[in-house]
């Protein structure tokens, strides 16, 4: 395994990153435990999960299946999602923060977190408060390091202007969604991130499924994919006629050259030296070991060549959802 420094910390991680997103729901507990088993054998250390990731199952089957051997993985969880109505227990005010750390320190079994996350920047809430409850934390032992997911450039510039301010390290990392037919990350978050010392452990590499080149686009999608699940996110993002006719022009190219589209996608992330590690989250054994042949996959002239015809650097296949979680915020009309 080519570990990669996080950043400028010194924690190393694999490439691959496990997302445990589907673990606890779609993904039982003996198949998580079986993939997460297999992905340690083969070298991986780094693993993803969140508080709201299936009601916070997905945290329990994790703590349960690294247990004996927890001091060598990397556990990244998140905050700031809602899990019930009341108006506190979600953002991010010191009041939710401590609170939904200890509830996951409580799942997960362990009693430190390697990399807690903002899950999601919010346009009306101070960051000053947070990154002041994560200091405390850090001091305490309880979390170790902190990042920030889905934050744009400007965003993570005052992350690292906070932490300075309140004498704590910066954040470690920033994760963005990123892959080939979503570049829009090569605009501002991966350059920022890089400046500002944090590695960029992006997600949905895949594009939620659609660079694996199953979905015909004039077919109906197979029953047992997302989007035959009648999976609302991928309809609202991923699922457009743009991005399956890639899908489709990639997985012929990634055929010349004797590998897969799902090995090809995930290899071109990896490729960009912005990016320590790439999330891959699994439903199945099988696709986990898809996503592994990409670590021995090398990209070269003419495959850049042929993304960038097919997707302009710093754009996506096409105009698309703006998810109510991740508003636009450069327009407010008075």
């Amino acid at each position: 395994m080519d570990y990669r420094y996080l950043g400028k910390s010194a924690l190393k991680v694999s490439p691959l990153c496990l997302g445990a997103m589907m673990f606890g729901g779609e993904t039982d507990e003996a198949t998580s435990k079986r993939i997460i088993d297999k992905a340690y054998d083969q070298g991986v250390n780094f693993i993803d999960t969140a508080d709201v990731y299936h009601a916070g199952r997905s945290e329990q089957i994790v703590g349960r299946a690294i247990a004996e051997r927890r001091d060598n993985w990397v556990i990244a969880t998140k905050f700031g999602y809602p899990t019930s109505q009341g108006p506190n227990e979600q953002g991010q005010s010191r009041k939710w923060i401590i609170q939904s750390v200890e509830a996951s320190l409580k799942r997960l079994g362990t009693d430190y977190i390697d990399i807690l996350y903002f899950h999601r920047a919010l346009a009306d809430a101070p960051l000053e408060e947070g990154v002041r409850a994560i200091g405390d934390l850090i001091r305490q032992g309880k979390v170790r390091y902190f990042g920030v997911s889905n934050f744009k450039g400007w965003r993570i510039a005052e992350m690292a202007r906070l932490a300075d301010q309140s004498g704590i390290d910066r954040p470690v990392a920033s994760e963005p969604l990123y892959n080939i037919v979503d570049r829009t990350a090569e605009v501002e978050q991966l350059p920022a991130a890089s400046h500002y010392g944090l590695g960029v452990v992006s997600y949905s590499p895949l594009a939620r499924g659609v660079l694996s080149g199953k979905y015909a686009a004039d077919a109906p999608p197979p029953a047992d994919s997302r989007a035959g699940r009648g999976d609302k996110r991928i309809q609202q993002t991923e699922w457009r006629p743009e991005s399956l006719a890639i899908a489709q022009t990639i997985a012929a190219h990634a055929a010349k050259r004797g590998t897969t589209s799902i090995a090809f996608a995930l290899a071109w992330v990896l490729k960009n030296r912005l990016v320590s590690s790439t999330i891959a989250g699994p439903r199945t054994e099988a696709q986990w070991d898809s996503y592994v042949e990409a670590l021995q996959l090398q990209l070269g002239p003419d495959d850049e060549k042929l993304v960038d015809s097919l997707v302009t650097p710093g754009h996506a296949s096409t105009p698309g959802y703006t998810d109510p979680g991740y508003p636009v915020e450069g327009r407010r009309v008075v």
